[in-house]
């Protein structure tokens, strides 16, 4: 990543000795939920995050809305930014004119996807002139935009379309071996799938940084809907701790923020390069969790105070 912090690479972010924080967002509907989402970055970039992302809608619905988001953030916060960028309903001029206003508009990285079918289609189809997969995308980016740093998807529960784990795990080895210098993952709520996948990862040759994604939970409802789209596993107990709150939101908040600081707290114990929230454009119960835990990087910091 090139960055006004002095030509950060993203390699350096999880390097030796270093802990990376990141957030991802999406990209706001409505100038309300826009000014919204800026109020609640002002309490977010407080805790000094490395990169912040921002995904787009469903087949590519919001892929000027990302970079715009993603260019005031950096303006704003002159924190490094990555755009979300994905193959669904996109030619390879159509992907190569992304990534050149990308590069104008001073974005740092891509989070490379292959993306989800567009809604009401089963399995994925590329357009004509566009790519099948992301290690496609990856080894696209790689060639022609060569400043920009690469992350990729990881799924510690396997991919919904994936025939096993196997052909999941070798799907993600391409996409490594194509120029991906990150595997950031899908959320999960159990860390011993996270640390399988690890353990897969490590045995397959997948020697980049592998980042977990934690999503904090504040409502049983839309975590469930969630869940269910992205094929994670909600665990029983943490489920019935949540809907004992069913008419008390603080209730499922605190629920919620406990768990998710719980899971992180293992997470650093086992040594992960970093942690990438999902932090649904609010700002509470990221903020919460972050304040009742001493990341590396922070403990790092107060050793030199």
């Amino acid at each position: 990543m090139n960055t006004e912090r002095g030509n950060v690479k993203i390699t350096d972010i999880y390097g030796p000795g270093k802990f990376g924080l990141s957030f991802e967002l999406f990209p706001p509907k409505t100038e309300e939920s826009e000014k919204e989402l800026f109020n609640n970055l002002d309490d977010l970039v407080a805790f000094e995050p490395d990169y912040i992302t921002c995904t787009y809608g469903a087949g590519g619905s919001t892929r000027d809305k990302t970079l715009d988001i993603v260019s005031e953030v950096k303006k704003r916060y002159k924190t490094p930014v990555a755009a979300h960028l994905t193959c669904v309903g996109a030619t390879t001029d159509d992907i190569r004119a992304f990534l050149r206003e990308a590069t104008e508009r001073d974005v740092d990285a891509i989070m490379a996807l292959r993306g989800d079918p567009p809604k009401g289609e089963k399995e994925f189809k590329p357009v004509e002139g566009g790519l099948n997969y992301a290690n496609e995308l990856v080894a696209l980016i790689r060639a022609e935009f060569p400043h920009f740093g690469i992350a990729v998807a990881g799924y510690p529960e396997v991919h919904q379309e994936a025939p096993d784990a196997l052909a999941d795990l070798d799907a993600l080895k391409r996409k490594v071996d194509a120029g991906a210098e990150v595997v950031v993952t899908q959320f999960f709520f159990d860390n011993e799938n996270f640390f399988r996948f690890r353990e897969w990862c490590e045995t397959a040759g997948i020697n980049v940084p592998i980042v977990p994604g934690v999503l904090p939970v504040t409502n049983s409802k839309m975590i469930k809907r969630i869940a269910k789209l992205c094929g994670a596993q909600l665990p029983q107990d943490f489920l019935d701790r949540l809907e004992a709150h069913n008419e008390d939101p603080q209730g499922q908040f605190d629920v919620g923020v406990y768990y998710a600081t719980r899971q992180v707290e293992e997470l650093v114990e086992s040594g992960v390069p970093g942690i990438h929230f999902y932090v649904l454009n609010k700002s509470k119960a990221t903020a919460t969790l972050l304040r009742a835990l001493t990341l590396p990087q922070r403990a790092a910091e107060l050793a030199e105070d």
